[in-house]
């Protein structure tokens, strides 16, 4: 059976796309329908990596280990059971889907949260990108009737991700907790 993904970041959005979309019949994480299956993140399903997650040196903050910066950036699902259980759900349906479609918040912070859990599925079909600011039900049919290839929201994802590693970086290596605690 073929479907289109459609993957919100809260519950109640995918509840009033789904009543769009006619997927009516509710599932363990999911709505489904002839043509759709919607399902959703709990807002910050993954995140940045913490610094121990790369090297045992950087387990404790100390001065010596200064500045604390990876090679690369590598991204985490939340440890707690509802998000890891939800993140397999998503990630079942997004392997069956044909496509799959961003219903994220419009915003840098919504197109970072739902590519890193589409980037931790391993998503492999085309993505789209609806943009919507109200959720009245003519404003969810004229998103979907403009809905644009993920592609043309890749500026704002890498905003989003320099944001998130920039708080990153300043927060290991300069917050004040960090300071204060160096200095006993």
């Amino acid at each position: 059976m073929s479907y289109k993904l459609c993957i919100t970041e809260k519950p109640s959005v995918a509840k009033d796309i789904a009543r769009i979309l006619g997927a009516t019949r509710r599932c363990d994480g999911y709505f489904e329908g002839p043509e759709y299956r919607i399902t959703w993140t709990f807002g910050h399903l993954c995140e940045l990596k913490e610094p121990a997650d790369y090297t045992e040196d950087w387990k404790r903050w100390s001065l010596i280990a200064l500045p604390m910066i990876p090679g690369r950036f590598g991204i985490k699902l939340k440890d707690d059971a509802g998000i890891k259980k939800q993140f397999k759900i998503i990630k079942t349906l997004a392997a069956d889907a044909d496509s799959i479609i961003n219903c994220g918040d419009a915003g840098q912070e919504g197109e970072l949260i739902q590519r890193w859990v589409m980037q931790k599925a391993g998503v492999k079909c085309p993505v789209y990108r609806l943009w919507i600011s109200s959720l009245t039900d003519d404003a969810i049919r004229q998103g979907l009737s403009e809905i644009k290839p993920e592609s043309e929201y890749t500026n704002l994802y890498y905003a989003g991700m320099s944001r998130a590693i920039g708080d990153w970086v300043l927060g290991m290596n300069a917050t004040s907790t960090a300071v204060t605690a160096a200095t006993y």
